[in-house]
């Protein structure tokens, strides 16, 4: 596999998207089919198997087994295309440039999503958060606390007065013990406190003091 990419790299410069060479795992492409997406994407989209198995060193058969495997994935298509009244057999990337643009929309709304989260905690601290926060706050979301429980557990803590680190740490973690992982949890298990609260304090005034000593 090394050699192809040697080969390929000795032949000229060869350009491959970032997105591509940094996800290529996340789109479930093997690193054969990678190399041979590389070629694709450098050279003129003409299928010509003897060609292909030539340049990338490779037997026939493993260049139309591999144009199966991609176009299954639905990264490239074979299609017939009529050039001044000549038909061609072309091969379209349409499906791998989809699935690119796919990946890197979500990596913005993932990156917006992140920027957001800081955002909140600085408009509720009031101030700028110091590196080590963002540390924390990016140790959370390793955790698998989601956006969303971090964000009720900032609101507890300010709900209290209270602006420290630690201390929402502290919330997310006790309500990790007790299962609690989304803000839906988390207003049920402020009604079930309050309920308790409430008929701890009805009991109270229940209780007979007129004749505690009888």
């Amino acid at each position: 596999m090394v050699e192809k990419m040697i080969h390929i790299l000795k032949e000229g410069s060869a350009s491959i998207p970032k997105i591509l060479l940094f996800h290529y795992k996340e789109l479930n492409i093997e690193d054969k089919e990678l190399i041979f997406l590389m070629y694709l994407l450098n050279e003129e989209l003409l299928f010509n198997p003897k060609k292909i198995g030539y340049d990338l060193q490779i037997s026939m058969a493993e260049v139309l087994e591999m144009i199966e495997k991609l176009t299954s994935k639905g990264f490239l298509k074979l299609e017939v295309i009529k050039v001044k009244n000549i038909r061609e057999e072309h091969l379209n990337l349409d499906g791998l440039y989809d699935k690119l643009s796919f990946l890197i929309v979500n990596e913005k709304i993932d990156s917006d999503e992140k920027s957001n989260l800081f955002d909140i905690f600085e408009q509720e601290f009031g101030r700028t958060l110091s590196p080590i926060e963002y540390e924390i706050i990016k140790g959370w979301e390793e955790s698998n606390f989601s956006e969303e429980l971090i964000i009720c557990a900032l609101k507890e803590a300010v709900y209290n007065g209270v602006f420290r680190m630690n201390y929402i740490d502290k919330i997310l973690f006790e309500w990790n013990k007790k299962g609690i992982r989304t803000k839906r949890d988390v207003e049920k298990n402020n009604i079930q406190f309050n309920n308790r609260k409430k008929e701890k304090t009805e009991e109270v005034f229940a209780y007979d003091w007129l004749n505690e000593n009888e």
